[in-house]
């Protein structure tokens, strides 16, 4: 036996409406601003923690007590940053690492 041959084709899914954490759903210019800001805000804090986790990481993996200790340039190859920007995210990452064991923050 084999399969029925289909004689339409199925309807396709209509796309979604792309939608931004329903900012164009308010009317409201005072609203938008607010809540356009509160995400800036959110997105900005975002932003630096995860890059104080790049930092963190960086210096984990330059650290030379490890065997597969990896270098600033090399750091920088893998993430696409300058080796000079790579070695500064290290010494930040030296910095994060002693304060979170000194119990600082």
């Amino acid at each position: 036996m084999r399969p029925a041959q289909l004689l339409f084709e199925p309807p396709a899914e209509e796309p979604e409406e792309e939608r931004f954490f329903d900012l164009e759903s308010i009317d409201d210019p005072a609203e938008l601003l607010r809540r356009a800001t509160e995400l800036t805000l959110a997105f900005r804090v975002a932003a630096e923690r995860a890059a104080d986790f790049q930092a963190i990481a960086a210096a984990q993996l330059a650290d030379t007590r490890r065997f597969d200790a990896l270098s600033p340039a090399e750091i920088a190859a893998r993430i696409d940053w300058t080796p000079d920007y790579a070695a500064r995210m290290v010494e930040y990452g030296h910095t994060l690492i002693r304060q979170q064991h000194s119990g600082e923050h």
